[in-house]
């Protein structure tokens, strides 16, 4: 039962920090000349420092609570980079799809 309850509370945090995570927004906001590269983090640090226009910018919310947000989409960006680093390239690696 222990097993069973650690488990349900490790995937509903994981959904509550995915749901307002800054990475996951940006890749689904599709806004031409928004940053690719890093874009979670660079939203995150931007918020942090009283940015704005989040959405003008960046086509996305800034999370509420971006300095709690920060090392997640920072670990999410560094997993990403490779197809995010192909985005900024141009290079068509053949994905469709989104969130």
């Amino acid at each position: 039962m222990s097993k069973r309850l650690s488990r349900l509370v490790l995937g509903l945090s994981l959904a509550l920090t995915l749901s307002g995570c800054a990475t996951v927004r940006t890749l689904d906001a599709a806004k031409p000349d928004a940053p690719v590269v890093y874009a979670g983090t660079r939203l995150n640090l931007y918020a942090l420092q009283g940015g704005c226009c989040a959405t003008e910018r960046f086509g996305a919310e800034a999370p509420a609570y971006p300095a709690a947000d920060l090392p997640v989409s920072a670990l999410l960006d560094t997993l990403l980079l490779p197809l995010s680093l192909a985005t900024a390239m141009g290079i068509s690696l053949g994905i469709s799809g989104g969130l």
